[in-house]
């Protein structure tokens, strides 16, 4: 397994793991660099990453492969990018989940009520208008 940014050339596979992940790809950022991926040989099977927006970061498109789900592969990637996110002097990671809120508590996210979120998240197109309002609202403080 190995682990590295992502870039412009990674974006058809990217595309297709959070389609079968059924996660948003509407507001994919054309520059990819604040993305993990994880490879398998030449198989993407694992993405995390970050919008940075200010000195905030909303972690998104957090997806494993179906084959590689269960061997802690999406806590690795998480933790990469809050790790990477720190070396950057971002200590605040936002997230929003419609259905994975037990497995972001696990790596010490809160759910936090949506009125409690920084305008400069609350603008976001996840945020406003992509995910839906039922969606739960994640924080955790890095340092």
């Amino acid at each position: 397994m190995t682990f590295r940014a992502a870039n412009a050339t990674d974006r058809p596979a990217l595309l297709e793991l959070l389609t079968q992940a059924s996660l948003l790809t509407d507001d994919l950022p054309d520059e990819l660099s604040t993305f993990l991926l994880a490879h398998e040989a030449d198989t993407l099977v694992g993405a995390a990453g970050l919008d940075l927006v200010g000195d905030l970061a909303l972690l998104r498109s957090v997806a494993v492969a179906p084959d590689f789900r269960g061997q802690y592969l999406g806590h690795t990637l998480v933790e990469g990018v809050q790790e990477a996110a720190l070396a950057h002097d971002f200590t605040d990671i936002y997230l929003l989940t419609t259905t994975a809120a037990p497995f972001f508590e696990q790596l010490g996210y809160e759910i936090i009520d949506r009125a409690a979120v920084p305008e400069a998240i609350a603008q976001t197109r996840q945020f406003s208008s992509l995910c839906p309002d039922s969606a739960i609202v994640m924080h955790q403080k890095l340092a």
